[in-house]
């Protein structure tokens, strides 16, 4: 294996034309660059530099050697530039996945802020319901839902982002639709529009709080997003229960109201590769979703 340091001695011996013009170059004394010349010719097996009146000057190996040390120092370079635009975040790639009621809500901004701050990285963006049970499958962040103990795996850390209660989606002339608050066990003789095609686990979620209050809705009509729950629930098809994000900005003709006794509950969490995490686009990347989940929580109140 060659010296890389050796080699770079020896192009600028060459390119010099002697060892003191190298060695003022490069700062070094001749000895130490005479050294590290001796040293090249000793692990290639090759004379390297001849005498040549009071300088010197490659050998046809010399020649040949140092034609191939520009590519090498090239490329070298190259990656040292490419190891510095990474350690600064300026090149590479970050992959984000993300659930879909959030995906339109806080990918723009988050996107917004790695795209200004970080041109040079690629965003990968996917939407996924479910975290993949293998780690090789899983994205660099992942916004993802999960129960108040979720434990991320090894490699991963999970940072809590916004718990999210549930509420009723209710046509404004329903009876219920005056009150500050509806126990869930009230909700069991309603028409239910479902809203969770993917079955995730804000739906198993739901499901267990029913059974908790005593009984299992019975889904009259099935949506595969929260929009088009909603939009069933305005044409006075039903009611569909969901998490209070999703209810932020309603039709004119629906009213959103909490649910209690039991109150369910998603945590949402940005879960982040330990090898990741300390890069700039990926802390960027982190505390725009913080933020966002901030926005998302001061909208809810808001309404």
């Amino acid at each position: 294996m060659l010296d890389v340091h050796r080699l770079r001695v020896f192009r600028s011996v060459v390119a010099s034309g002697s060892i003191g013009a190298a060695a003022a170059n490069l700062g070094y004394t001749p000895s130490a660059v005479s050294q590290h010349v001796s040293a090249l010719q000793r692990e290639t097996g090759l004379k390297l530099l001849a005498r040549h009146g009071r300088g010197i000057r490659p050998t046809a190996a010399g020649r040949a050697l140092a034609a191939q040390a520009d590519g090498v120092l090239e490329r070298l370079g190259e990656a040292e530039s490419m190891v510095a635009d990474l350690r600064a975040g300026r090149t590479g790639s970050l992959s984000i996945a993300y659930f879909a009621s959030v995906g339109s809500a806080w990918l723009p901004d988050v996107v917004r802020v790695i795209t200004t701050d970080f041109p040079g990285v690629r965003l990968d963006l996917e939407l996924a319901e479910h975290i993949p049970d293998k780690t090789e499958e899983r994205a660099d962040l992942q916004v993802a839902v999960a129960q108040t103990d979720f434990d991320a795996g090894s490699g991963f850390t999970a940072h809590h982002l916004l718990d999210d209660p549930y509420v009723a989606v209710l046509p404004r002339s329903h009876r219920f639709a005056g009150r500050d608050e509806i126990e869930l066990a009230e909700l069991a003789e309603e028409s239910w529009v479902d809203n969770d095609f993917a079955r995730g686990w804000c739906r198993r979620n739901l499901l267990e709080a029913c059974t908790a209050a005593g009984f299992s809705p019975t889904f009259h009509v099935e949506a595969h997003d929260y929009p088009t729950a909603v939009a069933f629930v305005e044409a006075g098809i039903g009611m569909t229960v969901l998490p209070e994000l999703g209810a932020v900005q309603l039709p004119a003709g629906t009213i959103a109201v909490p649910v209690v006794r039991p109150a369910p509950v998603r945590s949402i969490y940005a879960v982040v590769q330990d090898a990741v995490a300390h890069t700039p686009p990926a802390i960027a990347a982190l505390e725009a979703l913080r933020r966002a989940a901030v926005a998302s929580r001061a909208a809810v109140v808001a309404a």
